[in-house]
């Protein structure tokens, strides 16, 4: 999996919109893929838009983007595991503000290599009620990528996405895989990674 096509699908999750049923009602697999094709058409248009800004600009522009559809808290604690009810709640506060940081500044950066990649959509089926969406994106070289999105309906209504798998490999598992091998080594508090954090993103 490319760094590219981690953030390509990394934007397609931050520019959700509503397009599920009423809260109650489980999302079929055709609403599914309608709002994976009209998720991936925003996302593209955004990523347009990325090539010609600078770093600040791009910073800025990803965040608003973020903002409109991304759970930071949600995906925070989900990458830290069993971690988060053992850090503090000061802990907690400046892991999330530093995780946003972190996220923001490395696909910023990476978005701007976009290269007129296109997704299309291939199929849908409901799984356990959730609905998985399968896709490719087609390349300018190289063989199509095979992507598969998980959605489920938000409890405020709409759909969103909860995992992106790349050729096989959740995105959420392999960033939860990353940041406990620091924890891991530093004893399993959430200290050492805040500290990493911090580092890499000159907070």
């Amino acid at each position: 999996m490319t760094a590219m096509l981690r953030a390509l699908c990394l934007l397609s999750i931050l520019v959700l919109v509503p397009l599920a049923p009423a809260p109650g009602q489980a999302a079929t697999p055709e609403q599914g893929a309608a709002f994976v094709k009209d998720l991936a058409d925003r996302a593209l248009e955004a990523l347009g838009k990325f090539k010609n800004l600078s770093k600040a600009d791009r910073e800025t522009r990803f965040r608003e983007v973020m903002h409109t559809g991304f759970d930071i808290p949600t995906i925070g604690r989900f990458v830290v595991g069993p971690t988060w009810r053992k850090a503090s709640e000061a802990e907690r506060a400046r892991y999330l503000e530093l995780f946003e940081r972190y996220i923001v500044q490395t696909y910023a950066a990476r978005l701007a290599e976009y290269d007129d990649e296109k997704i299309a959509v291939a199929a849908a089926r409901a799984d356990d009620g959730d609905v998985v969406v399968a896709s490719q994106i087609l390349r300018k070289s190289g063989p199509p990528v095979k992507i598969d999105w998980r959605l489920r309906e938000a409890k405020a209504g709409g759909l969103r996405v909860i995992d992106v798998v790349i050729e096989g490999i959740s995105m959420a598992v392999s960033q939860r895989s990353e940041f406990a091998s620091v924890i891991q080594q530093g004893g399993g508090e959430m200290a050492p990674l805040i500290k990493l954090l911090g580092e890499k993103t000159g907070g």
